[in-house]
């Protein structure tokens, strides 16, 4: 074992194993001292990170081991790559002339997806900007504002076309405001991004885009979401414009605390206070608050699970984290935090007097989709996590079919009654 540290910190320095603050983050970078020193002619960097590793594909690029021929070092900003032999100084210099395959493979990551590819390729850097090739934020972002909005249309008997209305606009609110927050994120993220495997593509970290055409085209989405704010009702206009200092702030928070998460829920389940305002015109904060809470509990366990995917790059990077600070205890703390968002989506069903199908699916279906994702994630594996989070737009539908539910059946119950009633009176 101390063998194995020593090596560790011979490959990438101390600050890496301080800020390891879990026995599985040291795990992480004591393995990589563990990687065996393969003796073979230089290679790129891209050719490296292609070998079989048990860290692929998100950190296959942090530490490599010393050969006869060259030194990889780890750096903060990428890998440096250091040829002892004319032939490789050459194709060094070669890669470093012509983009080498990184940026080919930076390149063919820009290009994918089968409706964007036939896009100009002056737009496409743009569109995968605003990450509009992963539709999983925008739908995080937009079930809670439909719960806010489902849950007022039930207290104050918003017909259903004017409901349906009200989504749709909220619908593009959460398409361009995504793509917003991912614009500011990425222009503050940069130098971070560089250092991460699975965010150094991005356009911003690879070049495809410079900064000042970032910032104009943030000033785009930006005019964009305006549009659609104006649209509703000045209470909910001036209310959701105190939500975009937690916007600016959040890609900071990850430098100064543990609990970038927490931000980012905060930010993220403003929805569910804007959709209540925009149909009541004003906030009921003793249902709305506890539905809010609610998503903010959600948000800290699907970006936990998140976070593990570069939670060894974060570890080097000096990023931090709930992943990290969870650490061994990830499964345990999200468990909490599962059932505190189903107590305060029934706390918030209850003030608002929902029945007997809200119930029924909140603690049945929701219940054990939550089960469900604790049960199958594992946080050591990226590809894992990943798939498991963007399962959770499930959560989010099984959540606001509860409210649908439990809107549908009080509705066609009054209408029985209502036609009793009638019956009666002609009687």
């Amino acid at each position: 074992m101390v063998s194995m540290a020593l090596l560790a910190i011979a490959k990438t320095g101390w600050s890496p194993i301080l800020r390891a603050r879990s026995s599985s983050a040291l795990k992480l970078c004591l393995a990589k001292a563990r990687m065996p020193v393969q003796h073979k002619p230089f290679v790129s960097a891209a050719a490296r990170n292609t070998e079989i590793s048990p860290f692929a594909p998100a950190t296959t690029s942090l530490c490599h081991c010393a050969t006869r021929h060259s030194l990889s070092l780890a750096s903060a900003c990428g890998t440096r790559s250091f040829a002892s032999t004319p032939a490789d100084r050459h194709r060094v210099d070669t890669d470093s002339r012509t983009g080498g395959a990184e940026t080919q493979q930076q390149q063919q990551q820009l290009q994918r997806g089968p409706v964007i590819s036939r896009l100009p390729p002056s737009v496409r850097p743009y569109l995968y900007l605003s990450r509009i090739d992963k539709p999983i934020g925008t739908w995080l972002l937009y079930w809670p504002c439909v719960w806010g909005i489902g849950m007022a249309a039930f207290s104050t008997g918003m017909p259903i076309s004017s409901m349906a209305s009200m989504m749709a606009l909220f619908g593009t609110g959460a398409v361009v405001m995504r793509g917003a927050g991912c614009t500011i994120n990425d222009l503050w993220d940069v130098r971070f991004d560089k250092m991460v495997e699975r965010t150094k593509t991005r356009p911003i970290a690879s070049g495809a885009i410079t900064r000042p055409r970032a910032f104009a085209f943030l000033g785009a989405q930006l005019a964009a979401g305006l549009a659609v704010l104006v649209q509703l009702n000045p209470y909910t206009i001036v209310f959701c414009l105190g939500s975009m200092p937690l916007v600016v702030i959040y890609p900071f928070m990850k430098r100064i605390t543990y609990w970038p998460q927490l931000v980012l829920g905060l930010a993220y389940n403003w929805g569910a206070l804007a959709g209540w305002s925009a149909v009541a015109g004003s906030i009921d904060w003793t249902v709305a608050l506890p539905l809010y809470a609610a998503g903010v509990s959600w948000t800290l366990v699907y970006d936990t699970i998140y976070g593990h995917q570069d939670k060894c790059d974060d570890i080097v990077a000096g990023v931090k984290s709930t992943s990290l600070l969870f650490a061994d205890k990830t499964r345990a703390i999200l468990s909490g935090f599962s059932a505190s968002t189903i107590g305060l989506i029934c706390l918030s069903g209850y003030m608002n007097g929902q029945g007997l199908p809200f119930y029924a699916t909140v603690l049945g279906a929701g219940t054990a989709y939550l089960v469900w994702q604790l049960r199958k994630v594992n946080i050591d594996n990226p590809s894992v996590c990943w798939k498991i989070f963007k399962s959770n737009t499930w959560f989010g539908a099984i959540i606001f079919g509860a409210i649908l539910a439990d809107l549908a059946y009080t509705r066609l119950s009054s209408s029985s009654d209502d036609d009793a009633a009638c019956k009666e009176l002609k009687v």
